[in-house]
């Protein structure tokens, strides 16, 4: 039941202490304050990794040749291993646990392009048909390559969208013919892929690629992705493209060196479990930062109690029930607490919005959000730390008697 001397009792009670009633709600708010920002912070790391990883198949192993260190089978070291079309198709057909499966023969890669009177210099990326997928390119216009244009050797590309916007301006680009520094490619398709610069290209059959620059059938990279293997799985996919390259090209499968192969499963996983230990610990902070603003509750409340023994010795005298004196204490810690809380959750909430509003994002750092059932709980239970605040020292003072609290005051 709402009672209105009480919270005029209380509000002069504030009124009449402002600086200590500052400090108080202060603690309270900044406490809250900060537990929003380091919670937004974590999840905003968070989430820039996952962008960085999102950009392409997360789940994904990279395979690229390189040179012996170890001498192996009568083989001296400081040989080169070149991977070739032979080894795309053995670890797209042969390997279990294997998804989709690319290779890329760069040749020159950054090269003019020409449409008309429009000239622009961009890169071109060969690539197999599988290619979009583990890049999470999406065709807005047309199609990506396929096996016909693959193995037909067929002058076909696709292209980025700044691309379509440098040559075609408003034009539509589909079946349009592009100059590639003197090869000419039919456009088949448009693109557009979240990864940052990777839209500034062009994709061409593998083949073709290796066909018109002399590549023979050299590849640089093979990209392959594990579906939903475990990171664990993917372990001994690795293992097994290393072993099946090792005996092939007659080195040892512990010479890393001979054969690079990133397991992004692995790293995913090592990131995303780094990042998920830092939101622990950011919490922590910040629940270590609010117990420290119910602490200054605590001992604000005891003050405040204790200059009021008199006044309750009065209280009690005059018949003032102990109910009525711990209710009084407790609502004055509640209301202070509260609304310190709901400050300090809008000022954090504001000063994330800001920061998402002026772009101030990195990225690293991408879209730092709160969850807002988190922050809510930790007012909550701020409120109610602020009433077990107020109760112990209101019980206390509720024991007093009468007589012994207008002696001591």
């Amino acid at each position: 039941m709402f009672d209105l001397d009480k919270w005029q009792e209380i509000l002069g009670t504030i009124k009449k202490n402002k600086l200590r009633t500052f400090l108080t709600a202060f603690s309270v708010a900044w406490g809250i304050f900060i537990l929003i920002i380091l919670l937004a912070a974590g999840q905003g790391l968070r989430n820039g990794a996952q962008s960085q990883f999102g950009n392409d198949a997360a789940n994904s192993i990279w395979v690229d040749g390189g040179q012996t260190s170890m001498a192996y089978d009568g083989y001296k070291p400081g040989r080169t291993i070149q991977l070739t079309n032979s080894d795309y198709y053995q670890i797209k057909n042969n390997v279990e646990g294997v998804d989709h499966v690319s290779a890329v023969y760069d040749g020159r890669a950054g090269k003019i392009l020409s449409y008309k009177n429009e000239h622009a210099g961009f890169t071109v990326r060969s690539c197999a048909p599988d290619h979009n997928l583990l890049e999470k390119a999406k065709i807005i216009n047309g199609r990506f390559i396929n096996e016909n244009d693959f193995r037909e050797y067929r002058k076909v590309c696709v292209i980025g969208i700044p691309v379509r916007d440098a040559l075609f301006k408003k034009e539509d680009p589909i079946d349009k013919m592009i100059d590639v520094s003197g090869t000419q490619y039919k456009v088949i398709g448009v693109f557009n892929d979240p990864g940052k610069g990777d839209n500034d290209r062009i994709y061409i059959p593998l083949l073709t690629a290796q066909r018109i620059y002399n590549g023979r059938d050299n590849v640089n990279v093979i990209w392959a992705s594990t579906g939903t293997v475990s990171a664990e799985g993917s372990e001994q996919i690795v293992s097994t493209i290393r072993n099946t390259l090792a005996k092939k090209y007659h080195f040892d499968p512990a010479d890393m060196n001979a054969v690079g192969v990133f397991n992004n499963n692995v790293e995913y996983k090592r990131i995303m479990g780094m990042l998920d230990g830092i939101k622990v610990f950011v919490f922590i902070i910040g629940l270590f930062t609010l117990i420290a603003g119910v602490v200054g509750v605590s001992n604000i409340m005891m003050i405040v109690v204790k200059e009021r023994t008199k006044e309750i010795g009065v209280r009690k005298a005059l018949g003032a029930s102990p109910l009525s004196i711990v209710s009084l204490i407790i609502q004055e810690s509640v209301f202070i607490t509260a609304i310190a809380g709901y400050i300090g959750l809008m000022l954090g909430i504001g000063l994330v919005e800001l920061i998402r509003y002026f772009g101030l994002e990195g990225d690293f750092f991408k879209n730092p959000e709160v969850d807002l059932s988190i922050a809510i709980t930790a007012v909550v239970l701020i409120v109610i730390a602020g009433a077990l605040a107020g109760l112990f020292p209101a019980i206390k003072a509720a024991k007093v008697e009468p007589i012994t609290a207008l002696r001591e005051s």
